[in-house]
């Protein structure tokens, strides 16, 4: 199984934020043991390093961005992506972003503590722990 890590589960195991990071641990020793392919968008990194600079430095930050391109693979935000997104339903772009950036990748699912927020993807959208029981 394929899918896109959405930022908020990806920091939930940097920053340890509880109680989220516990499933959000799970998912990523899921994605280093094969069982599940985690992809982050390309988008996706900035973002986290500079919410984690806020919150826990530069080299915290640094490290982080590291670790996640060590962990996962990188989807491509392109010209054609952003089109896309730009063409989805709702006020979001940034989820609009991710979305198009799983349908591109060809992915299975969108990993997010907020599914609902991501409702009319054409990419389901699942929680940590809906995506822990069906692996």
């Amino acid at each position: 199984m394929t899918g896109l890590l959405d930022i908020n589960v990806i920091l939930d195991v940097l920053l340890a934020r509880q109680p989220f990071e516990v499933e959000a641990t799970a998912i990523w020793k899921a994605c280093d043991e094969g069982r599940f392919k985690g992809h982050v968008s390309a988008v996706s990194f900035p973002i986290i390093f500079y919410i984690v600079r806020k919150a826990a430095g530069l080299d915290r930050a640094k490290e982080c961005v590291r670790v996640c391109l060590d962990a996962f693979i990188v989807a491509p935000v392109t010209r054609d992506i952003i089109e896309a997104a730009s063409a989805l339903p709702g006020s979001d772009f940034e989820d609009n972003v991710q979305i198009a950036c799983a349908i591109g990748a060809g992915l299975d699912i969108i990993v997010t503590r907020d599914p609902k927020g991501l409702k009319n993807a054409r990419v389901p959208a699942l929680s940590p722990a809906e995506l822990l029981m069906k692996l």
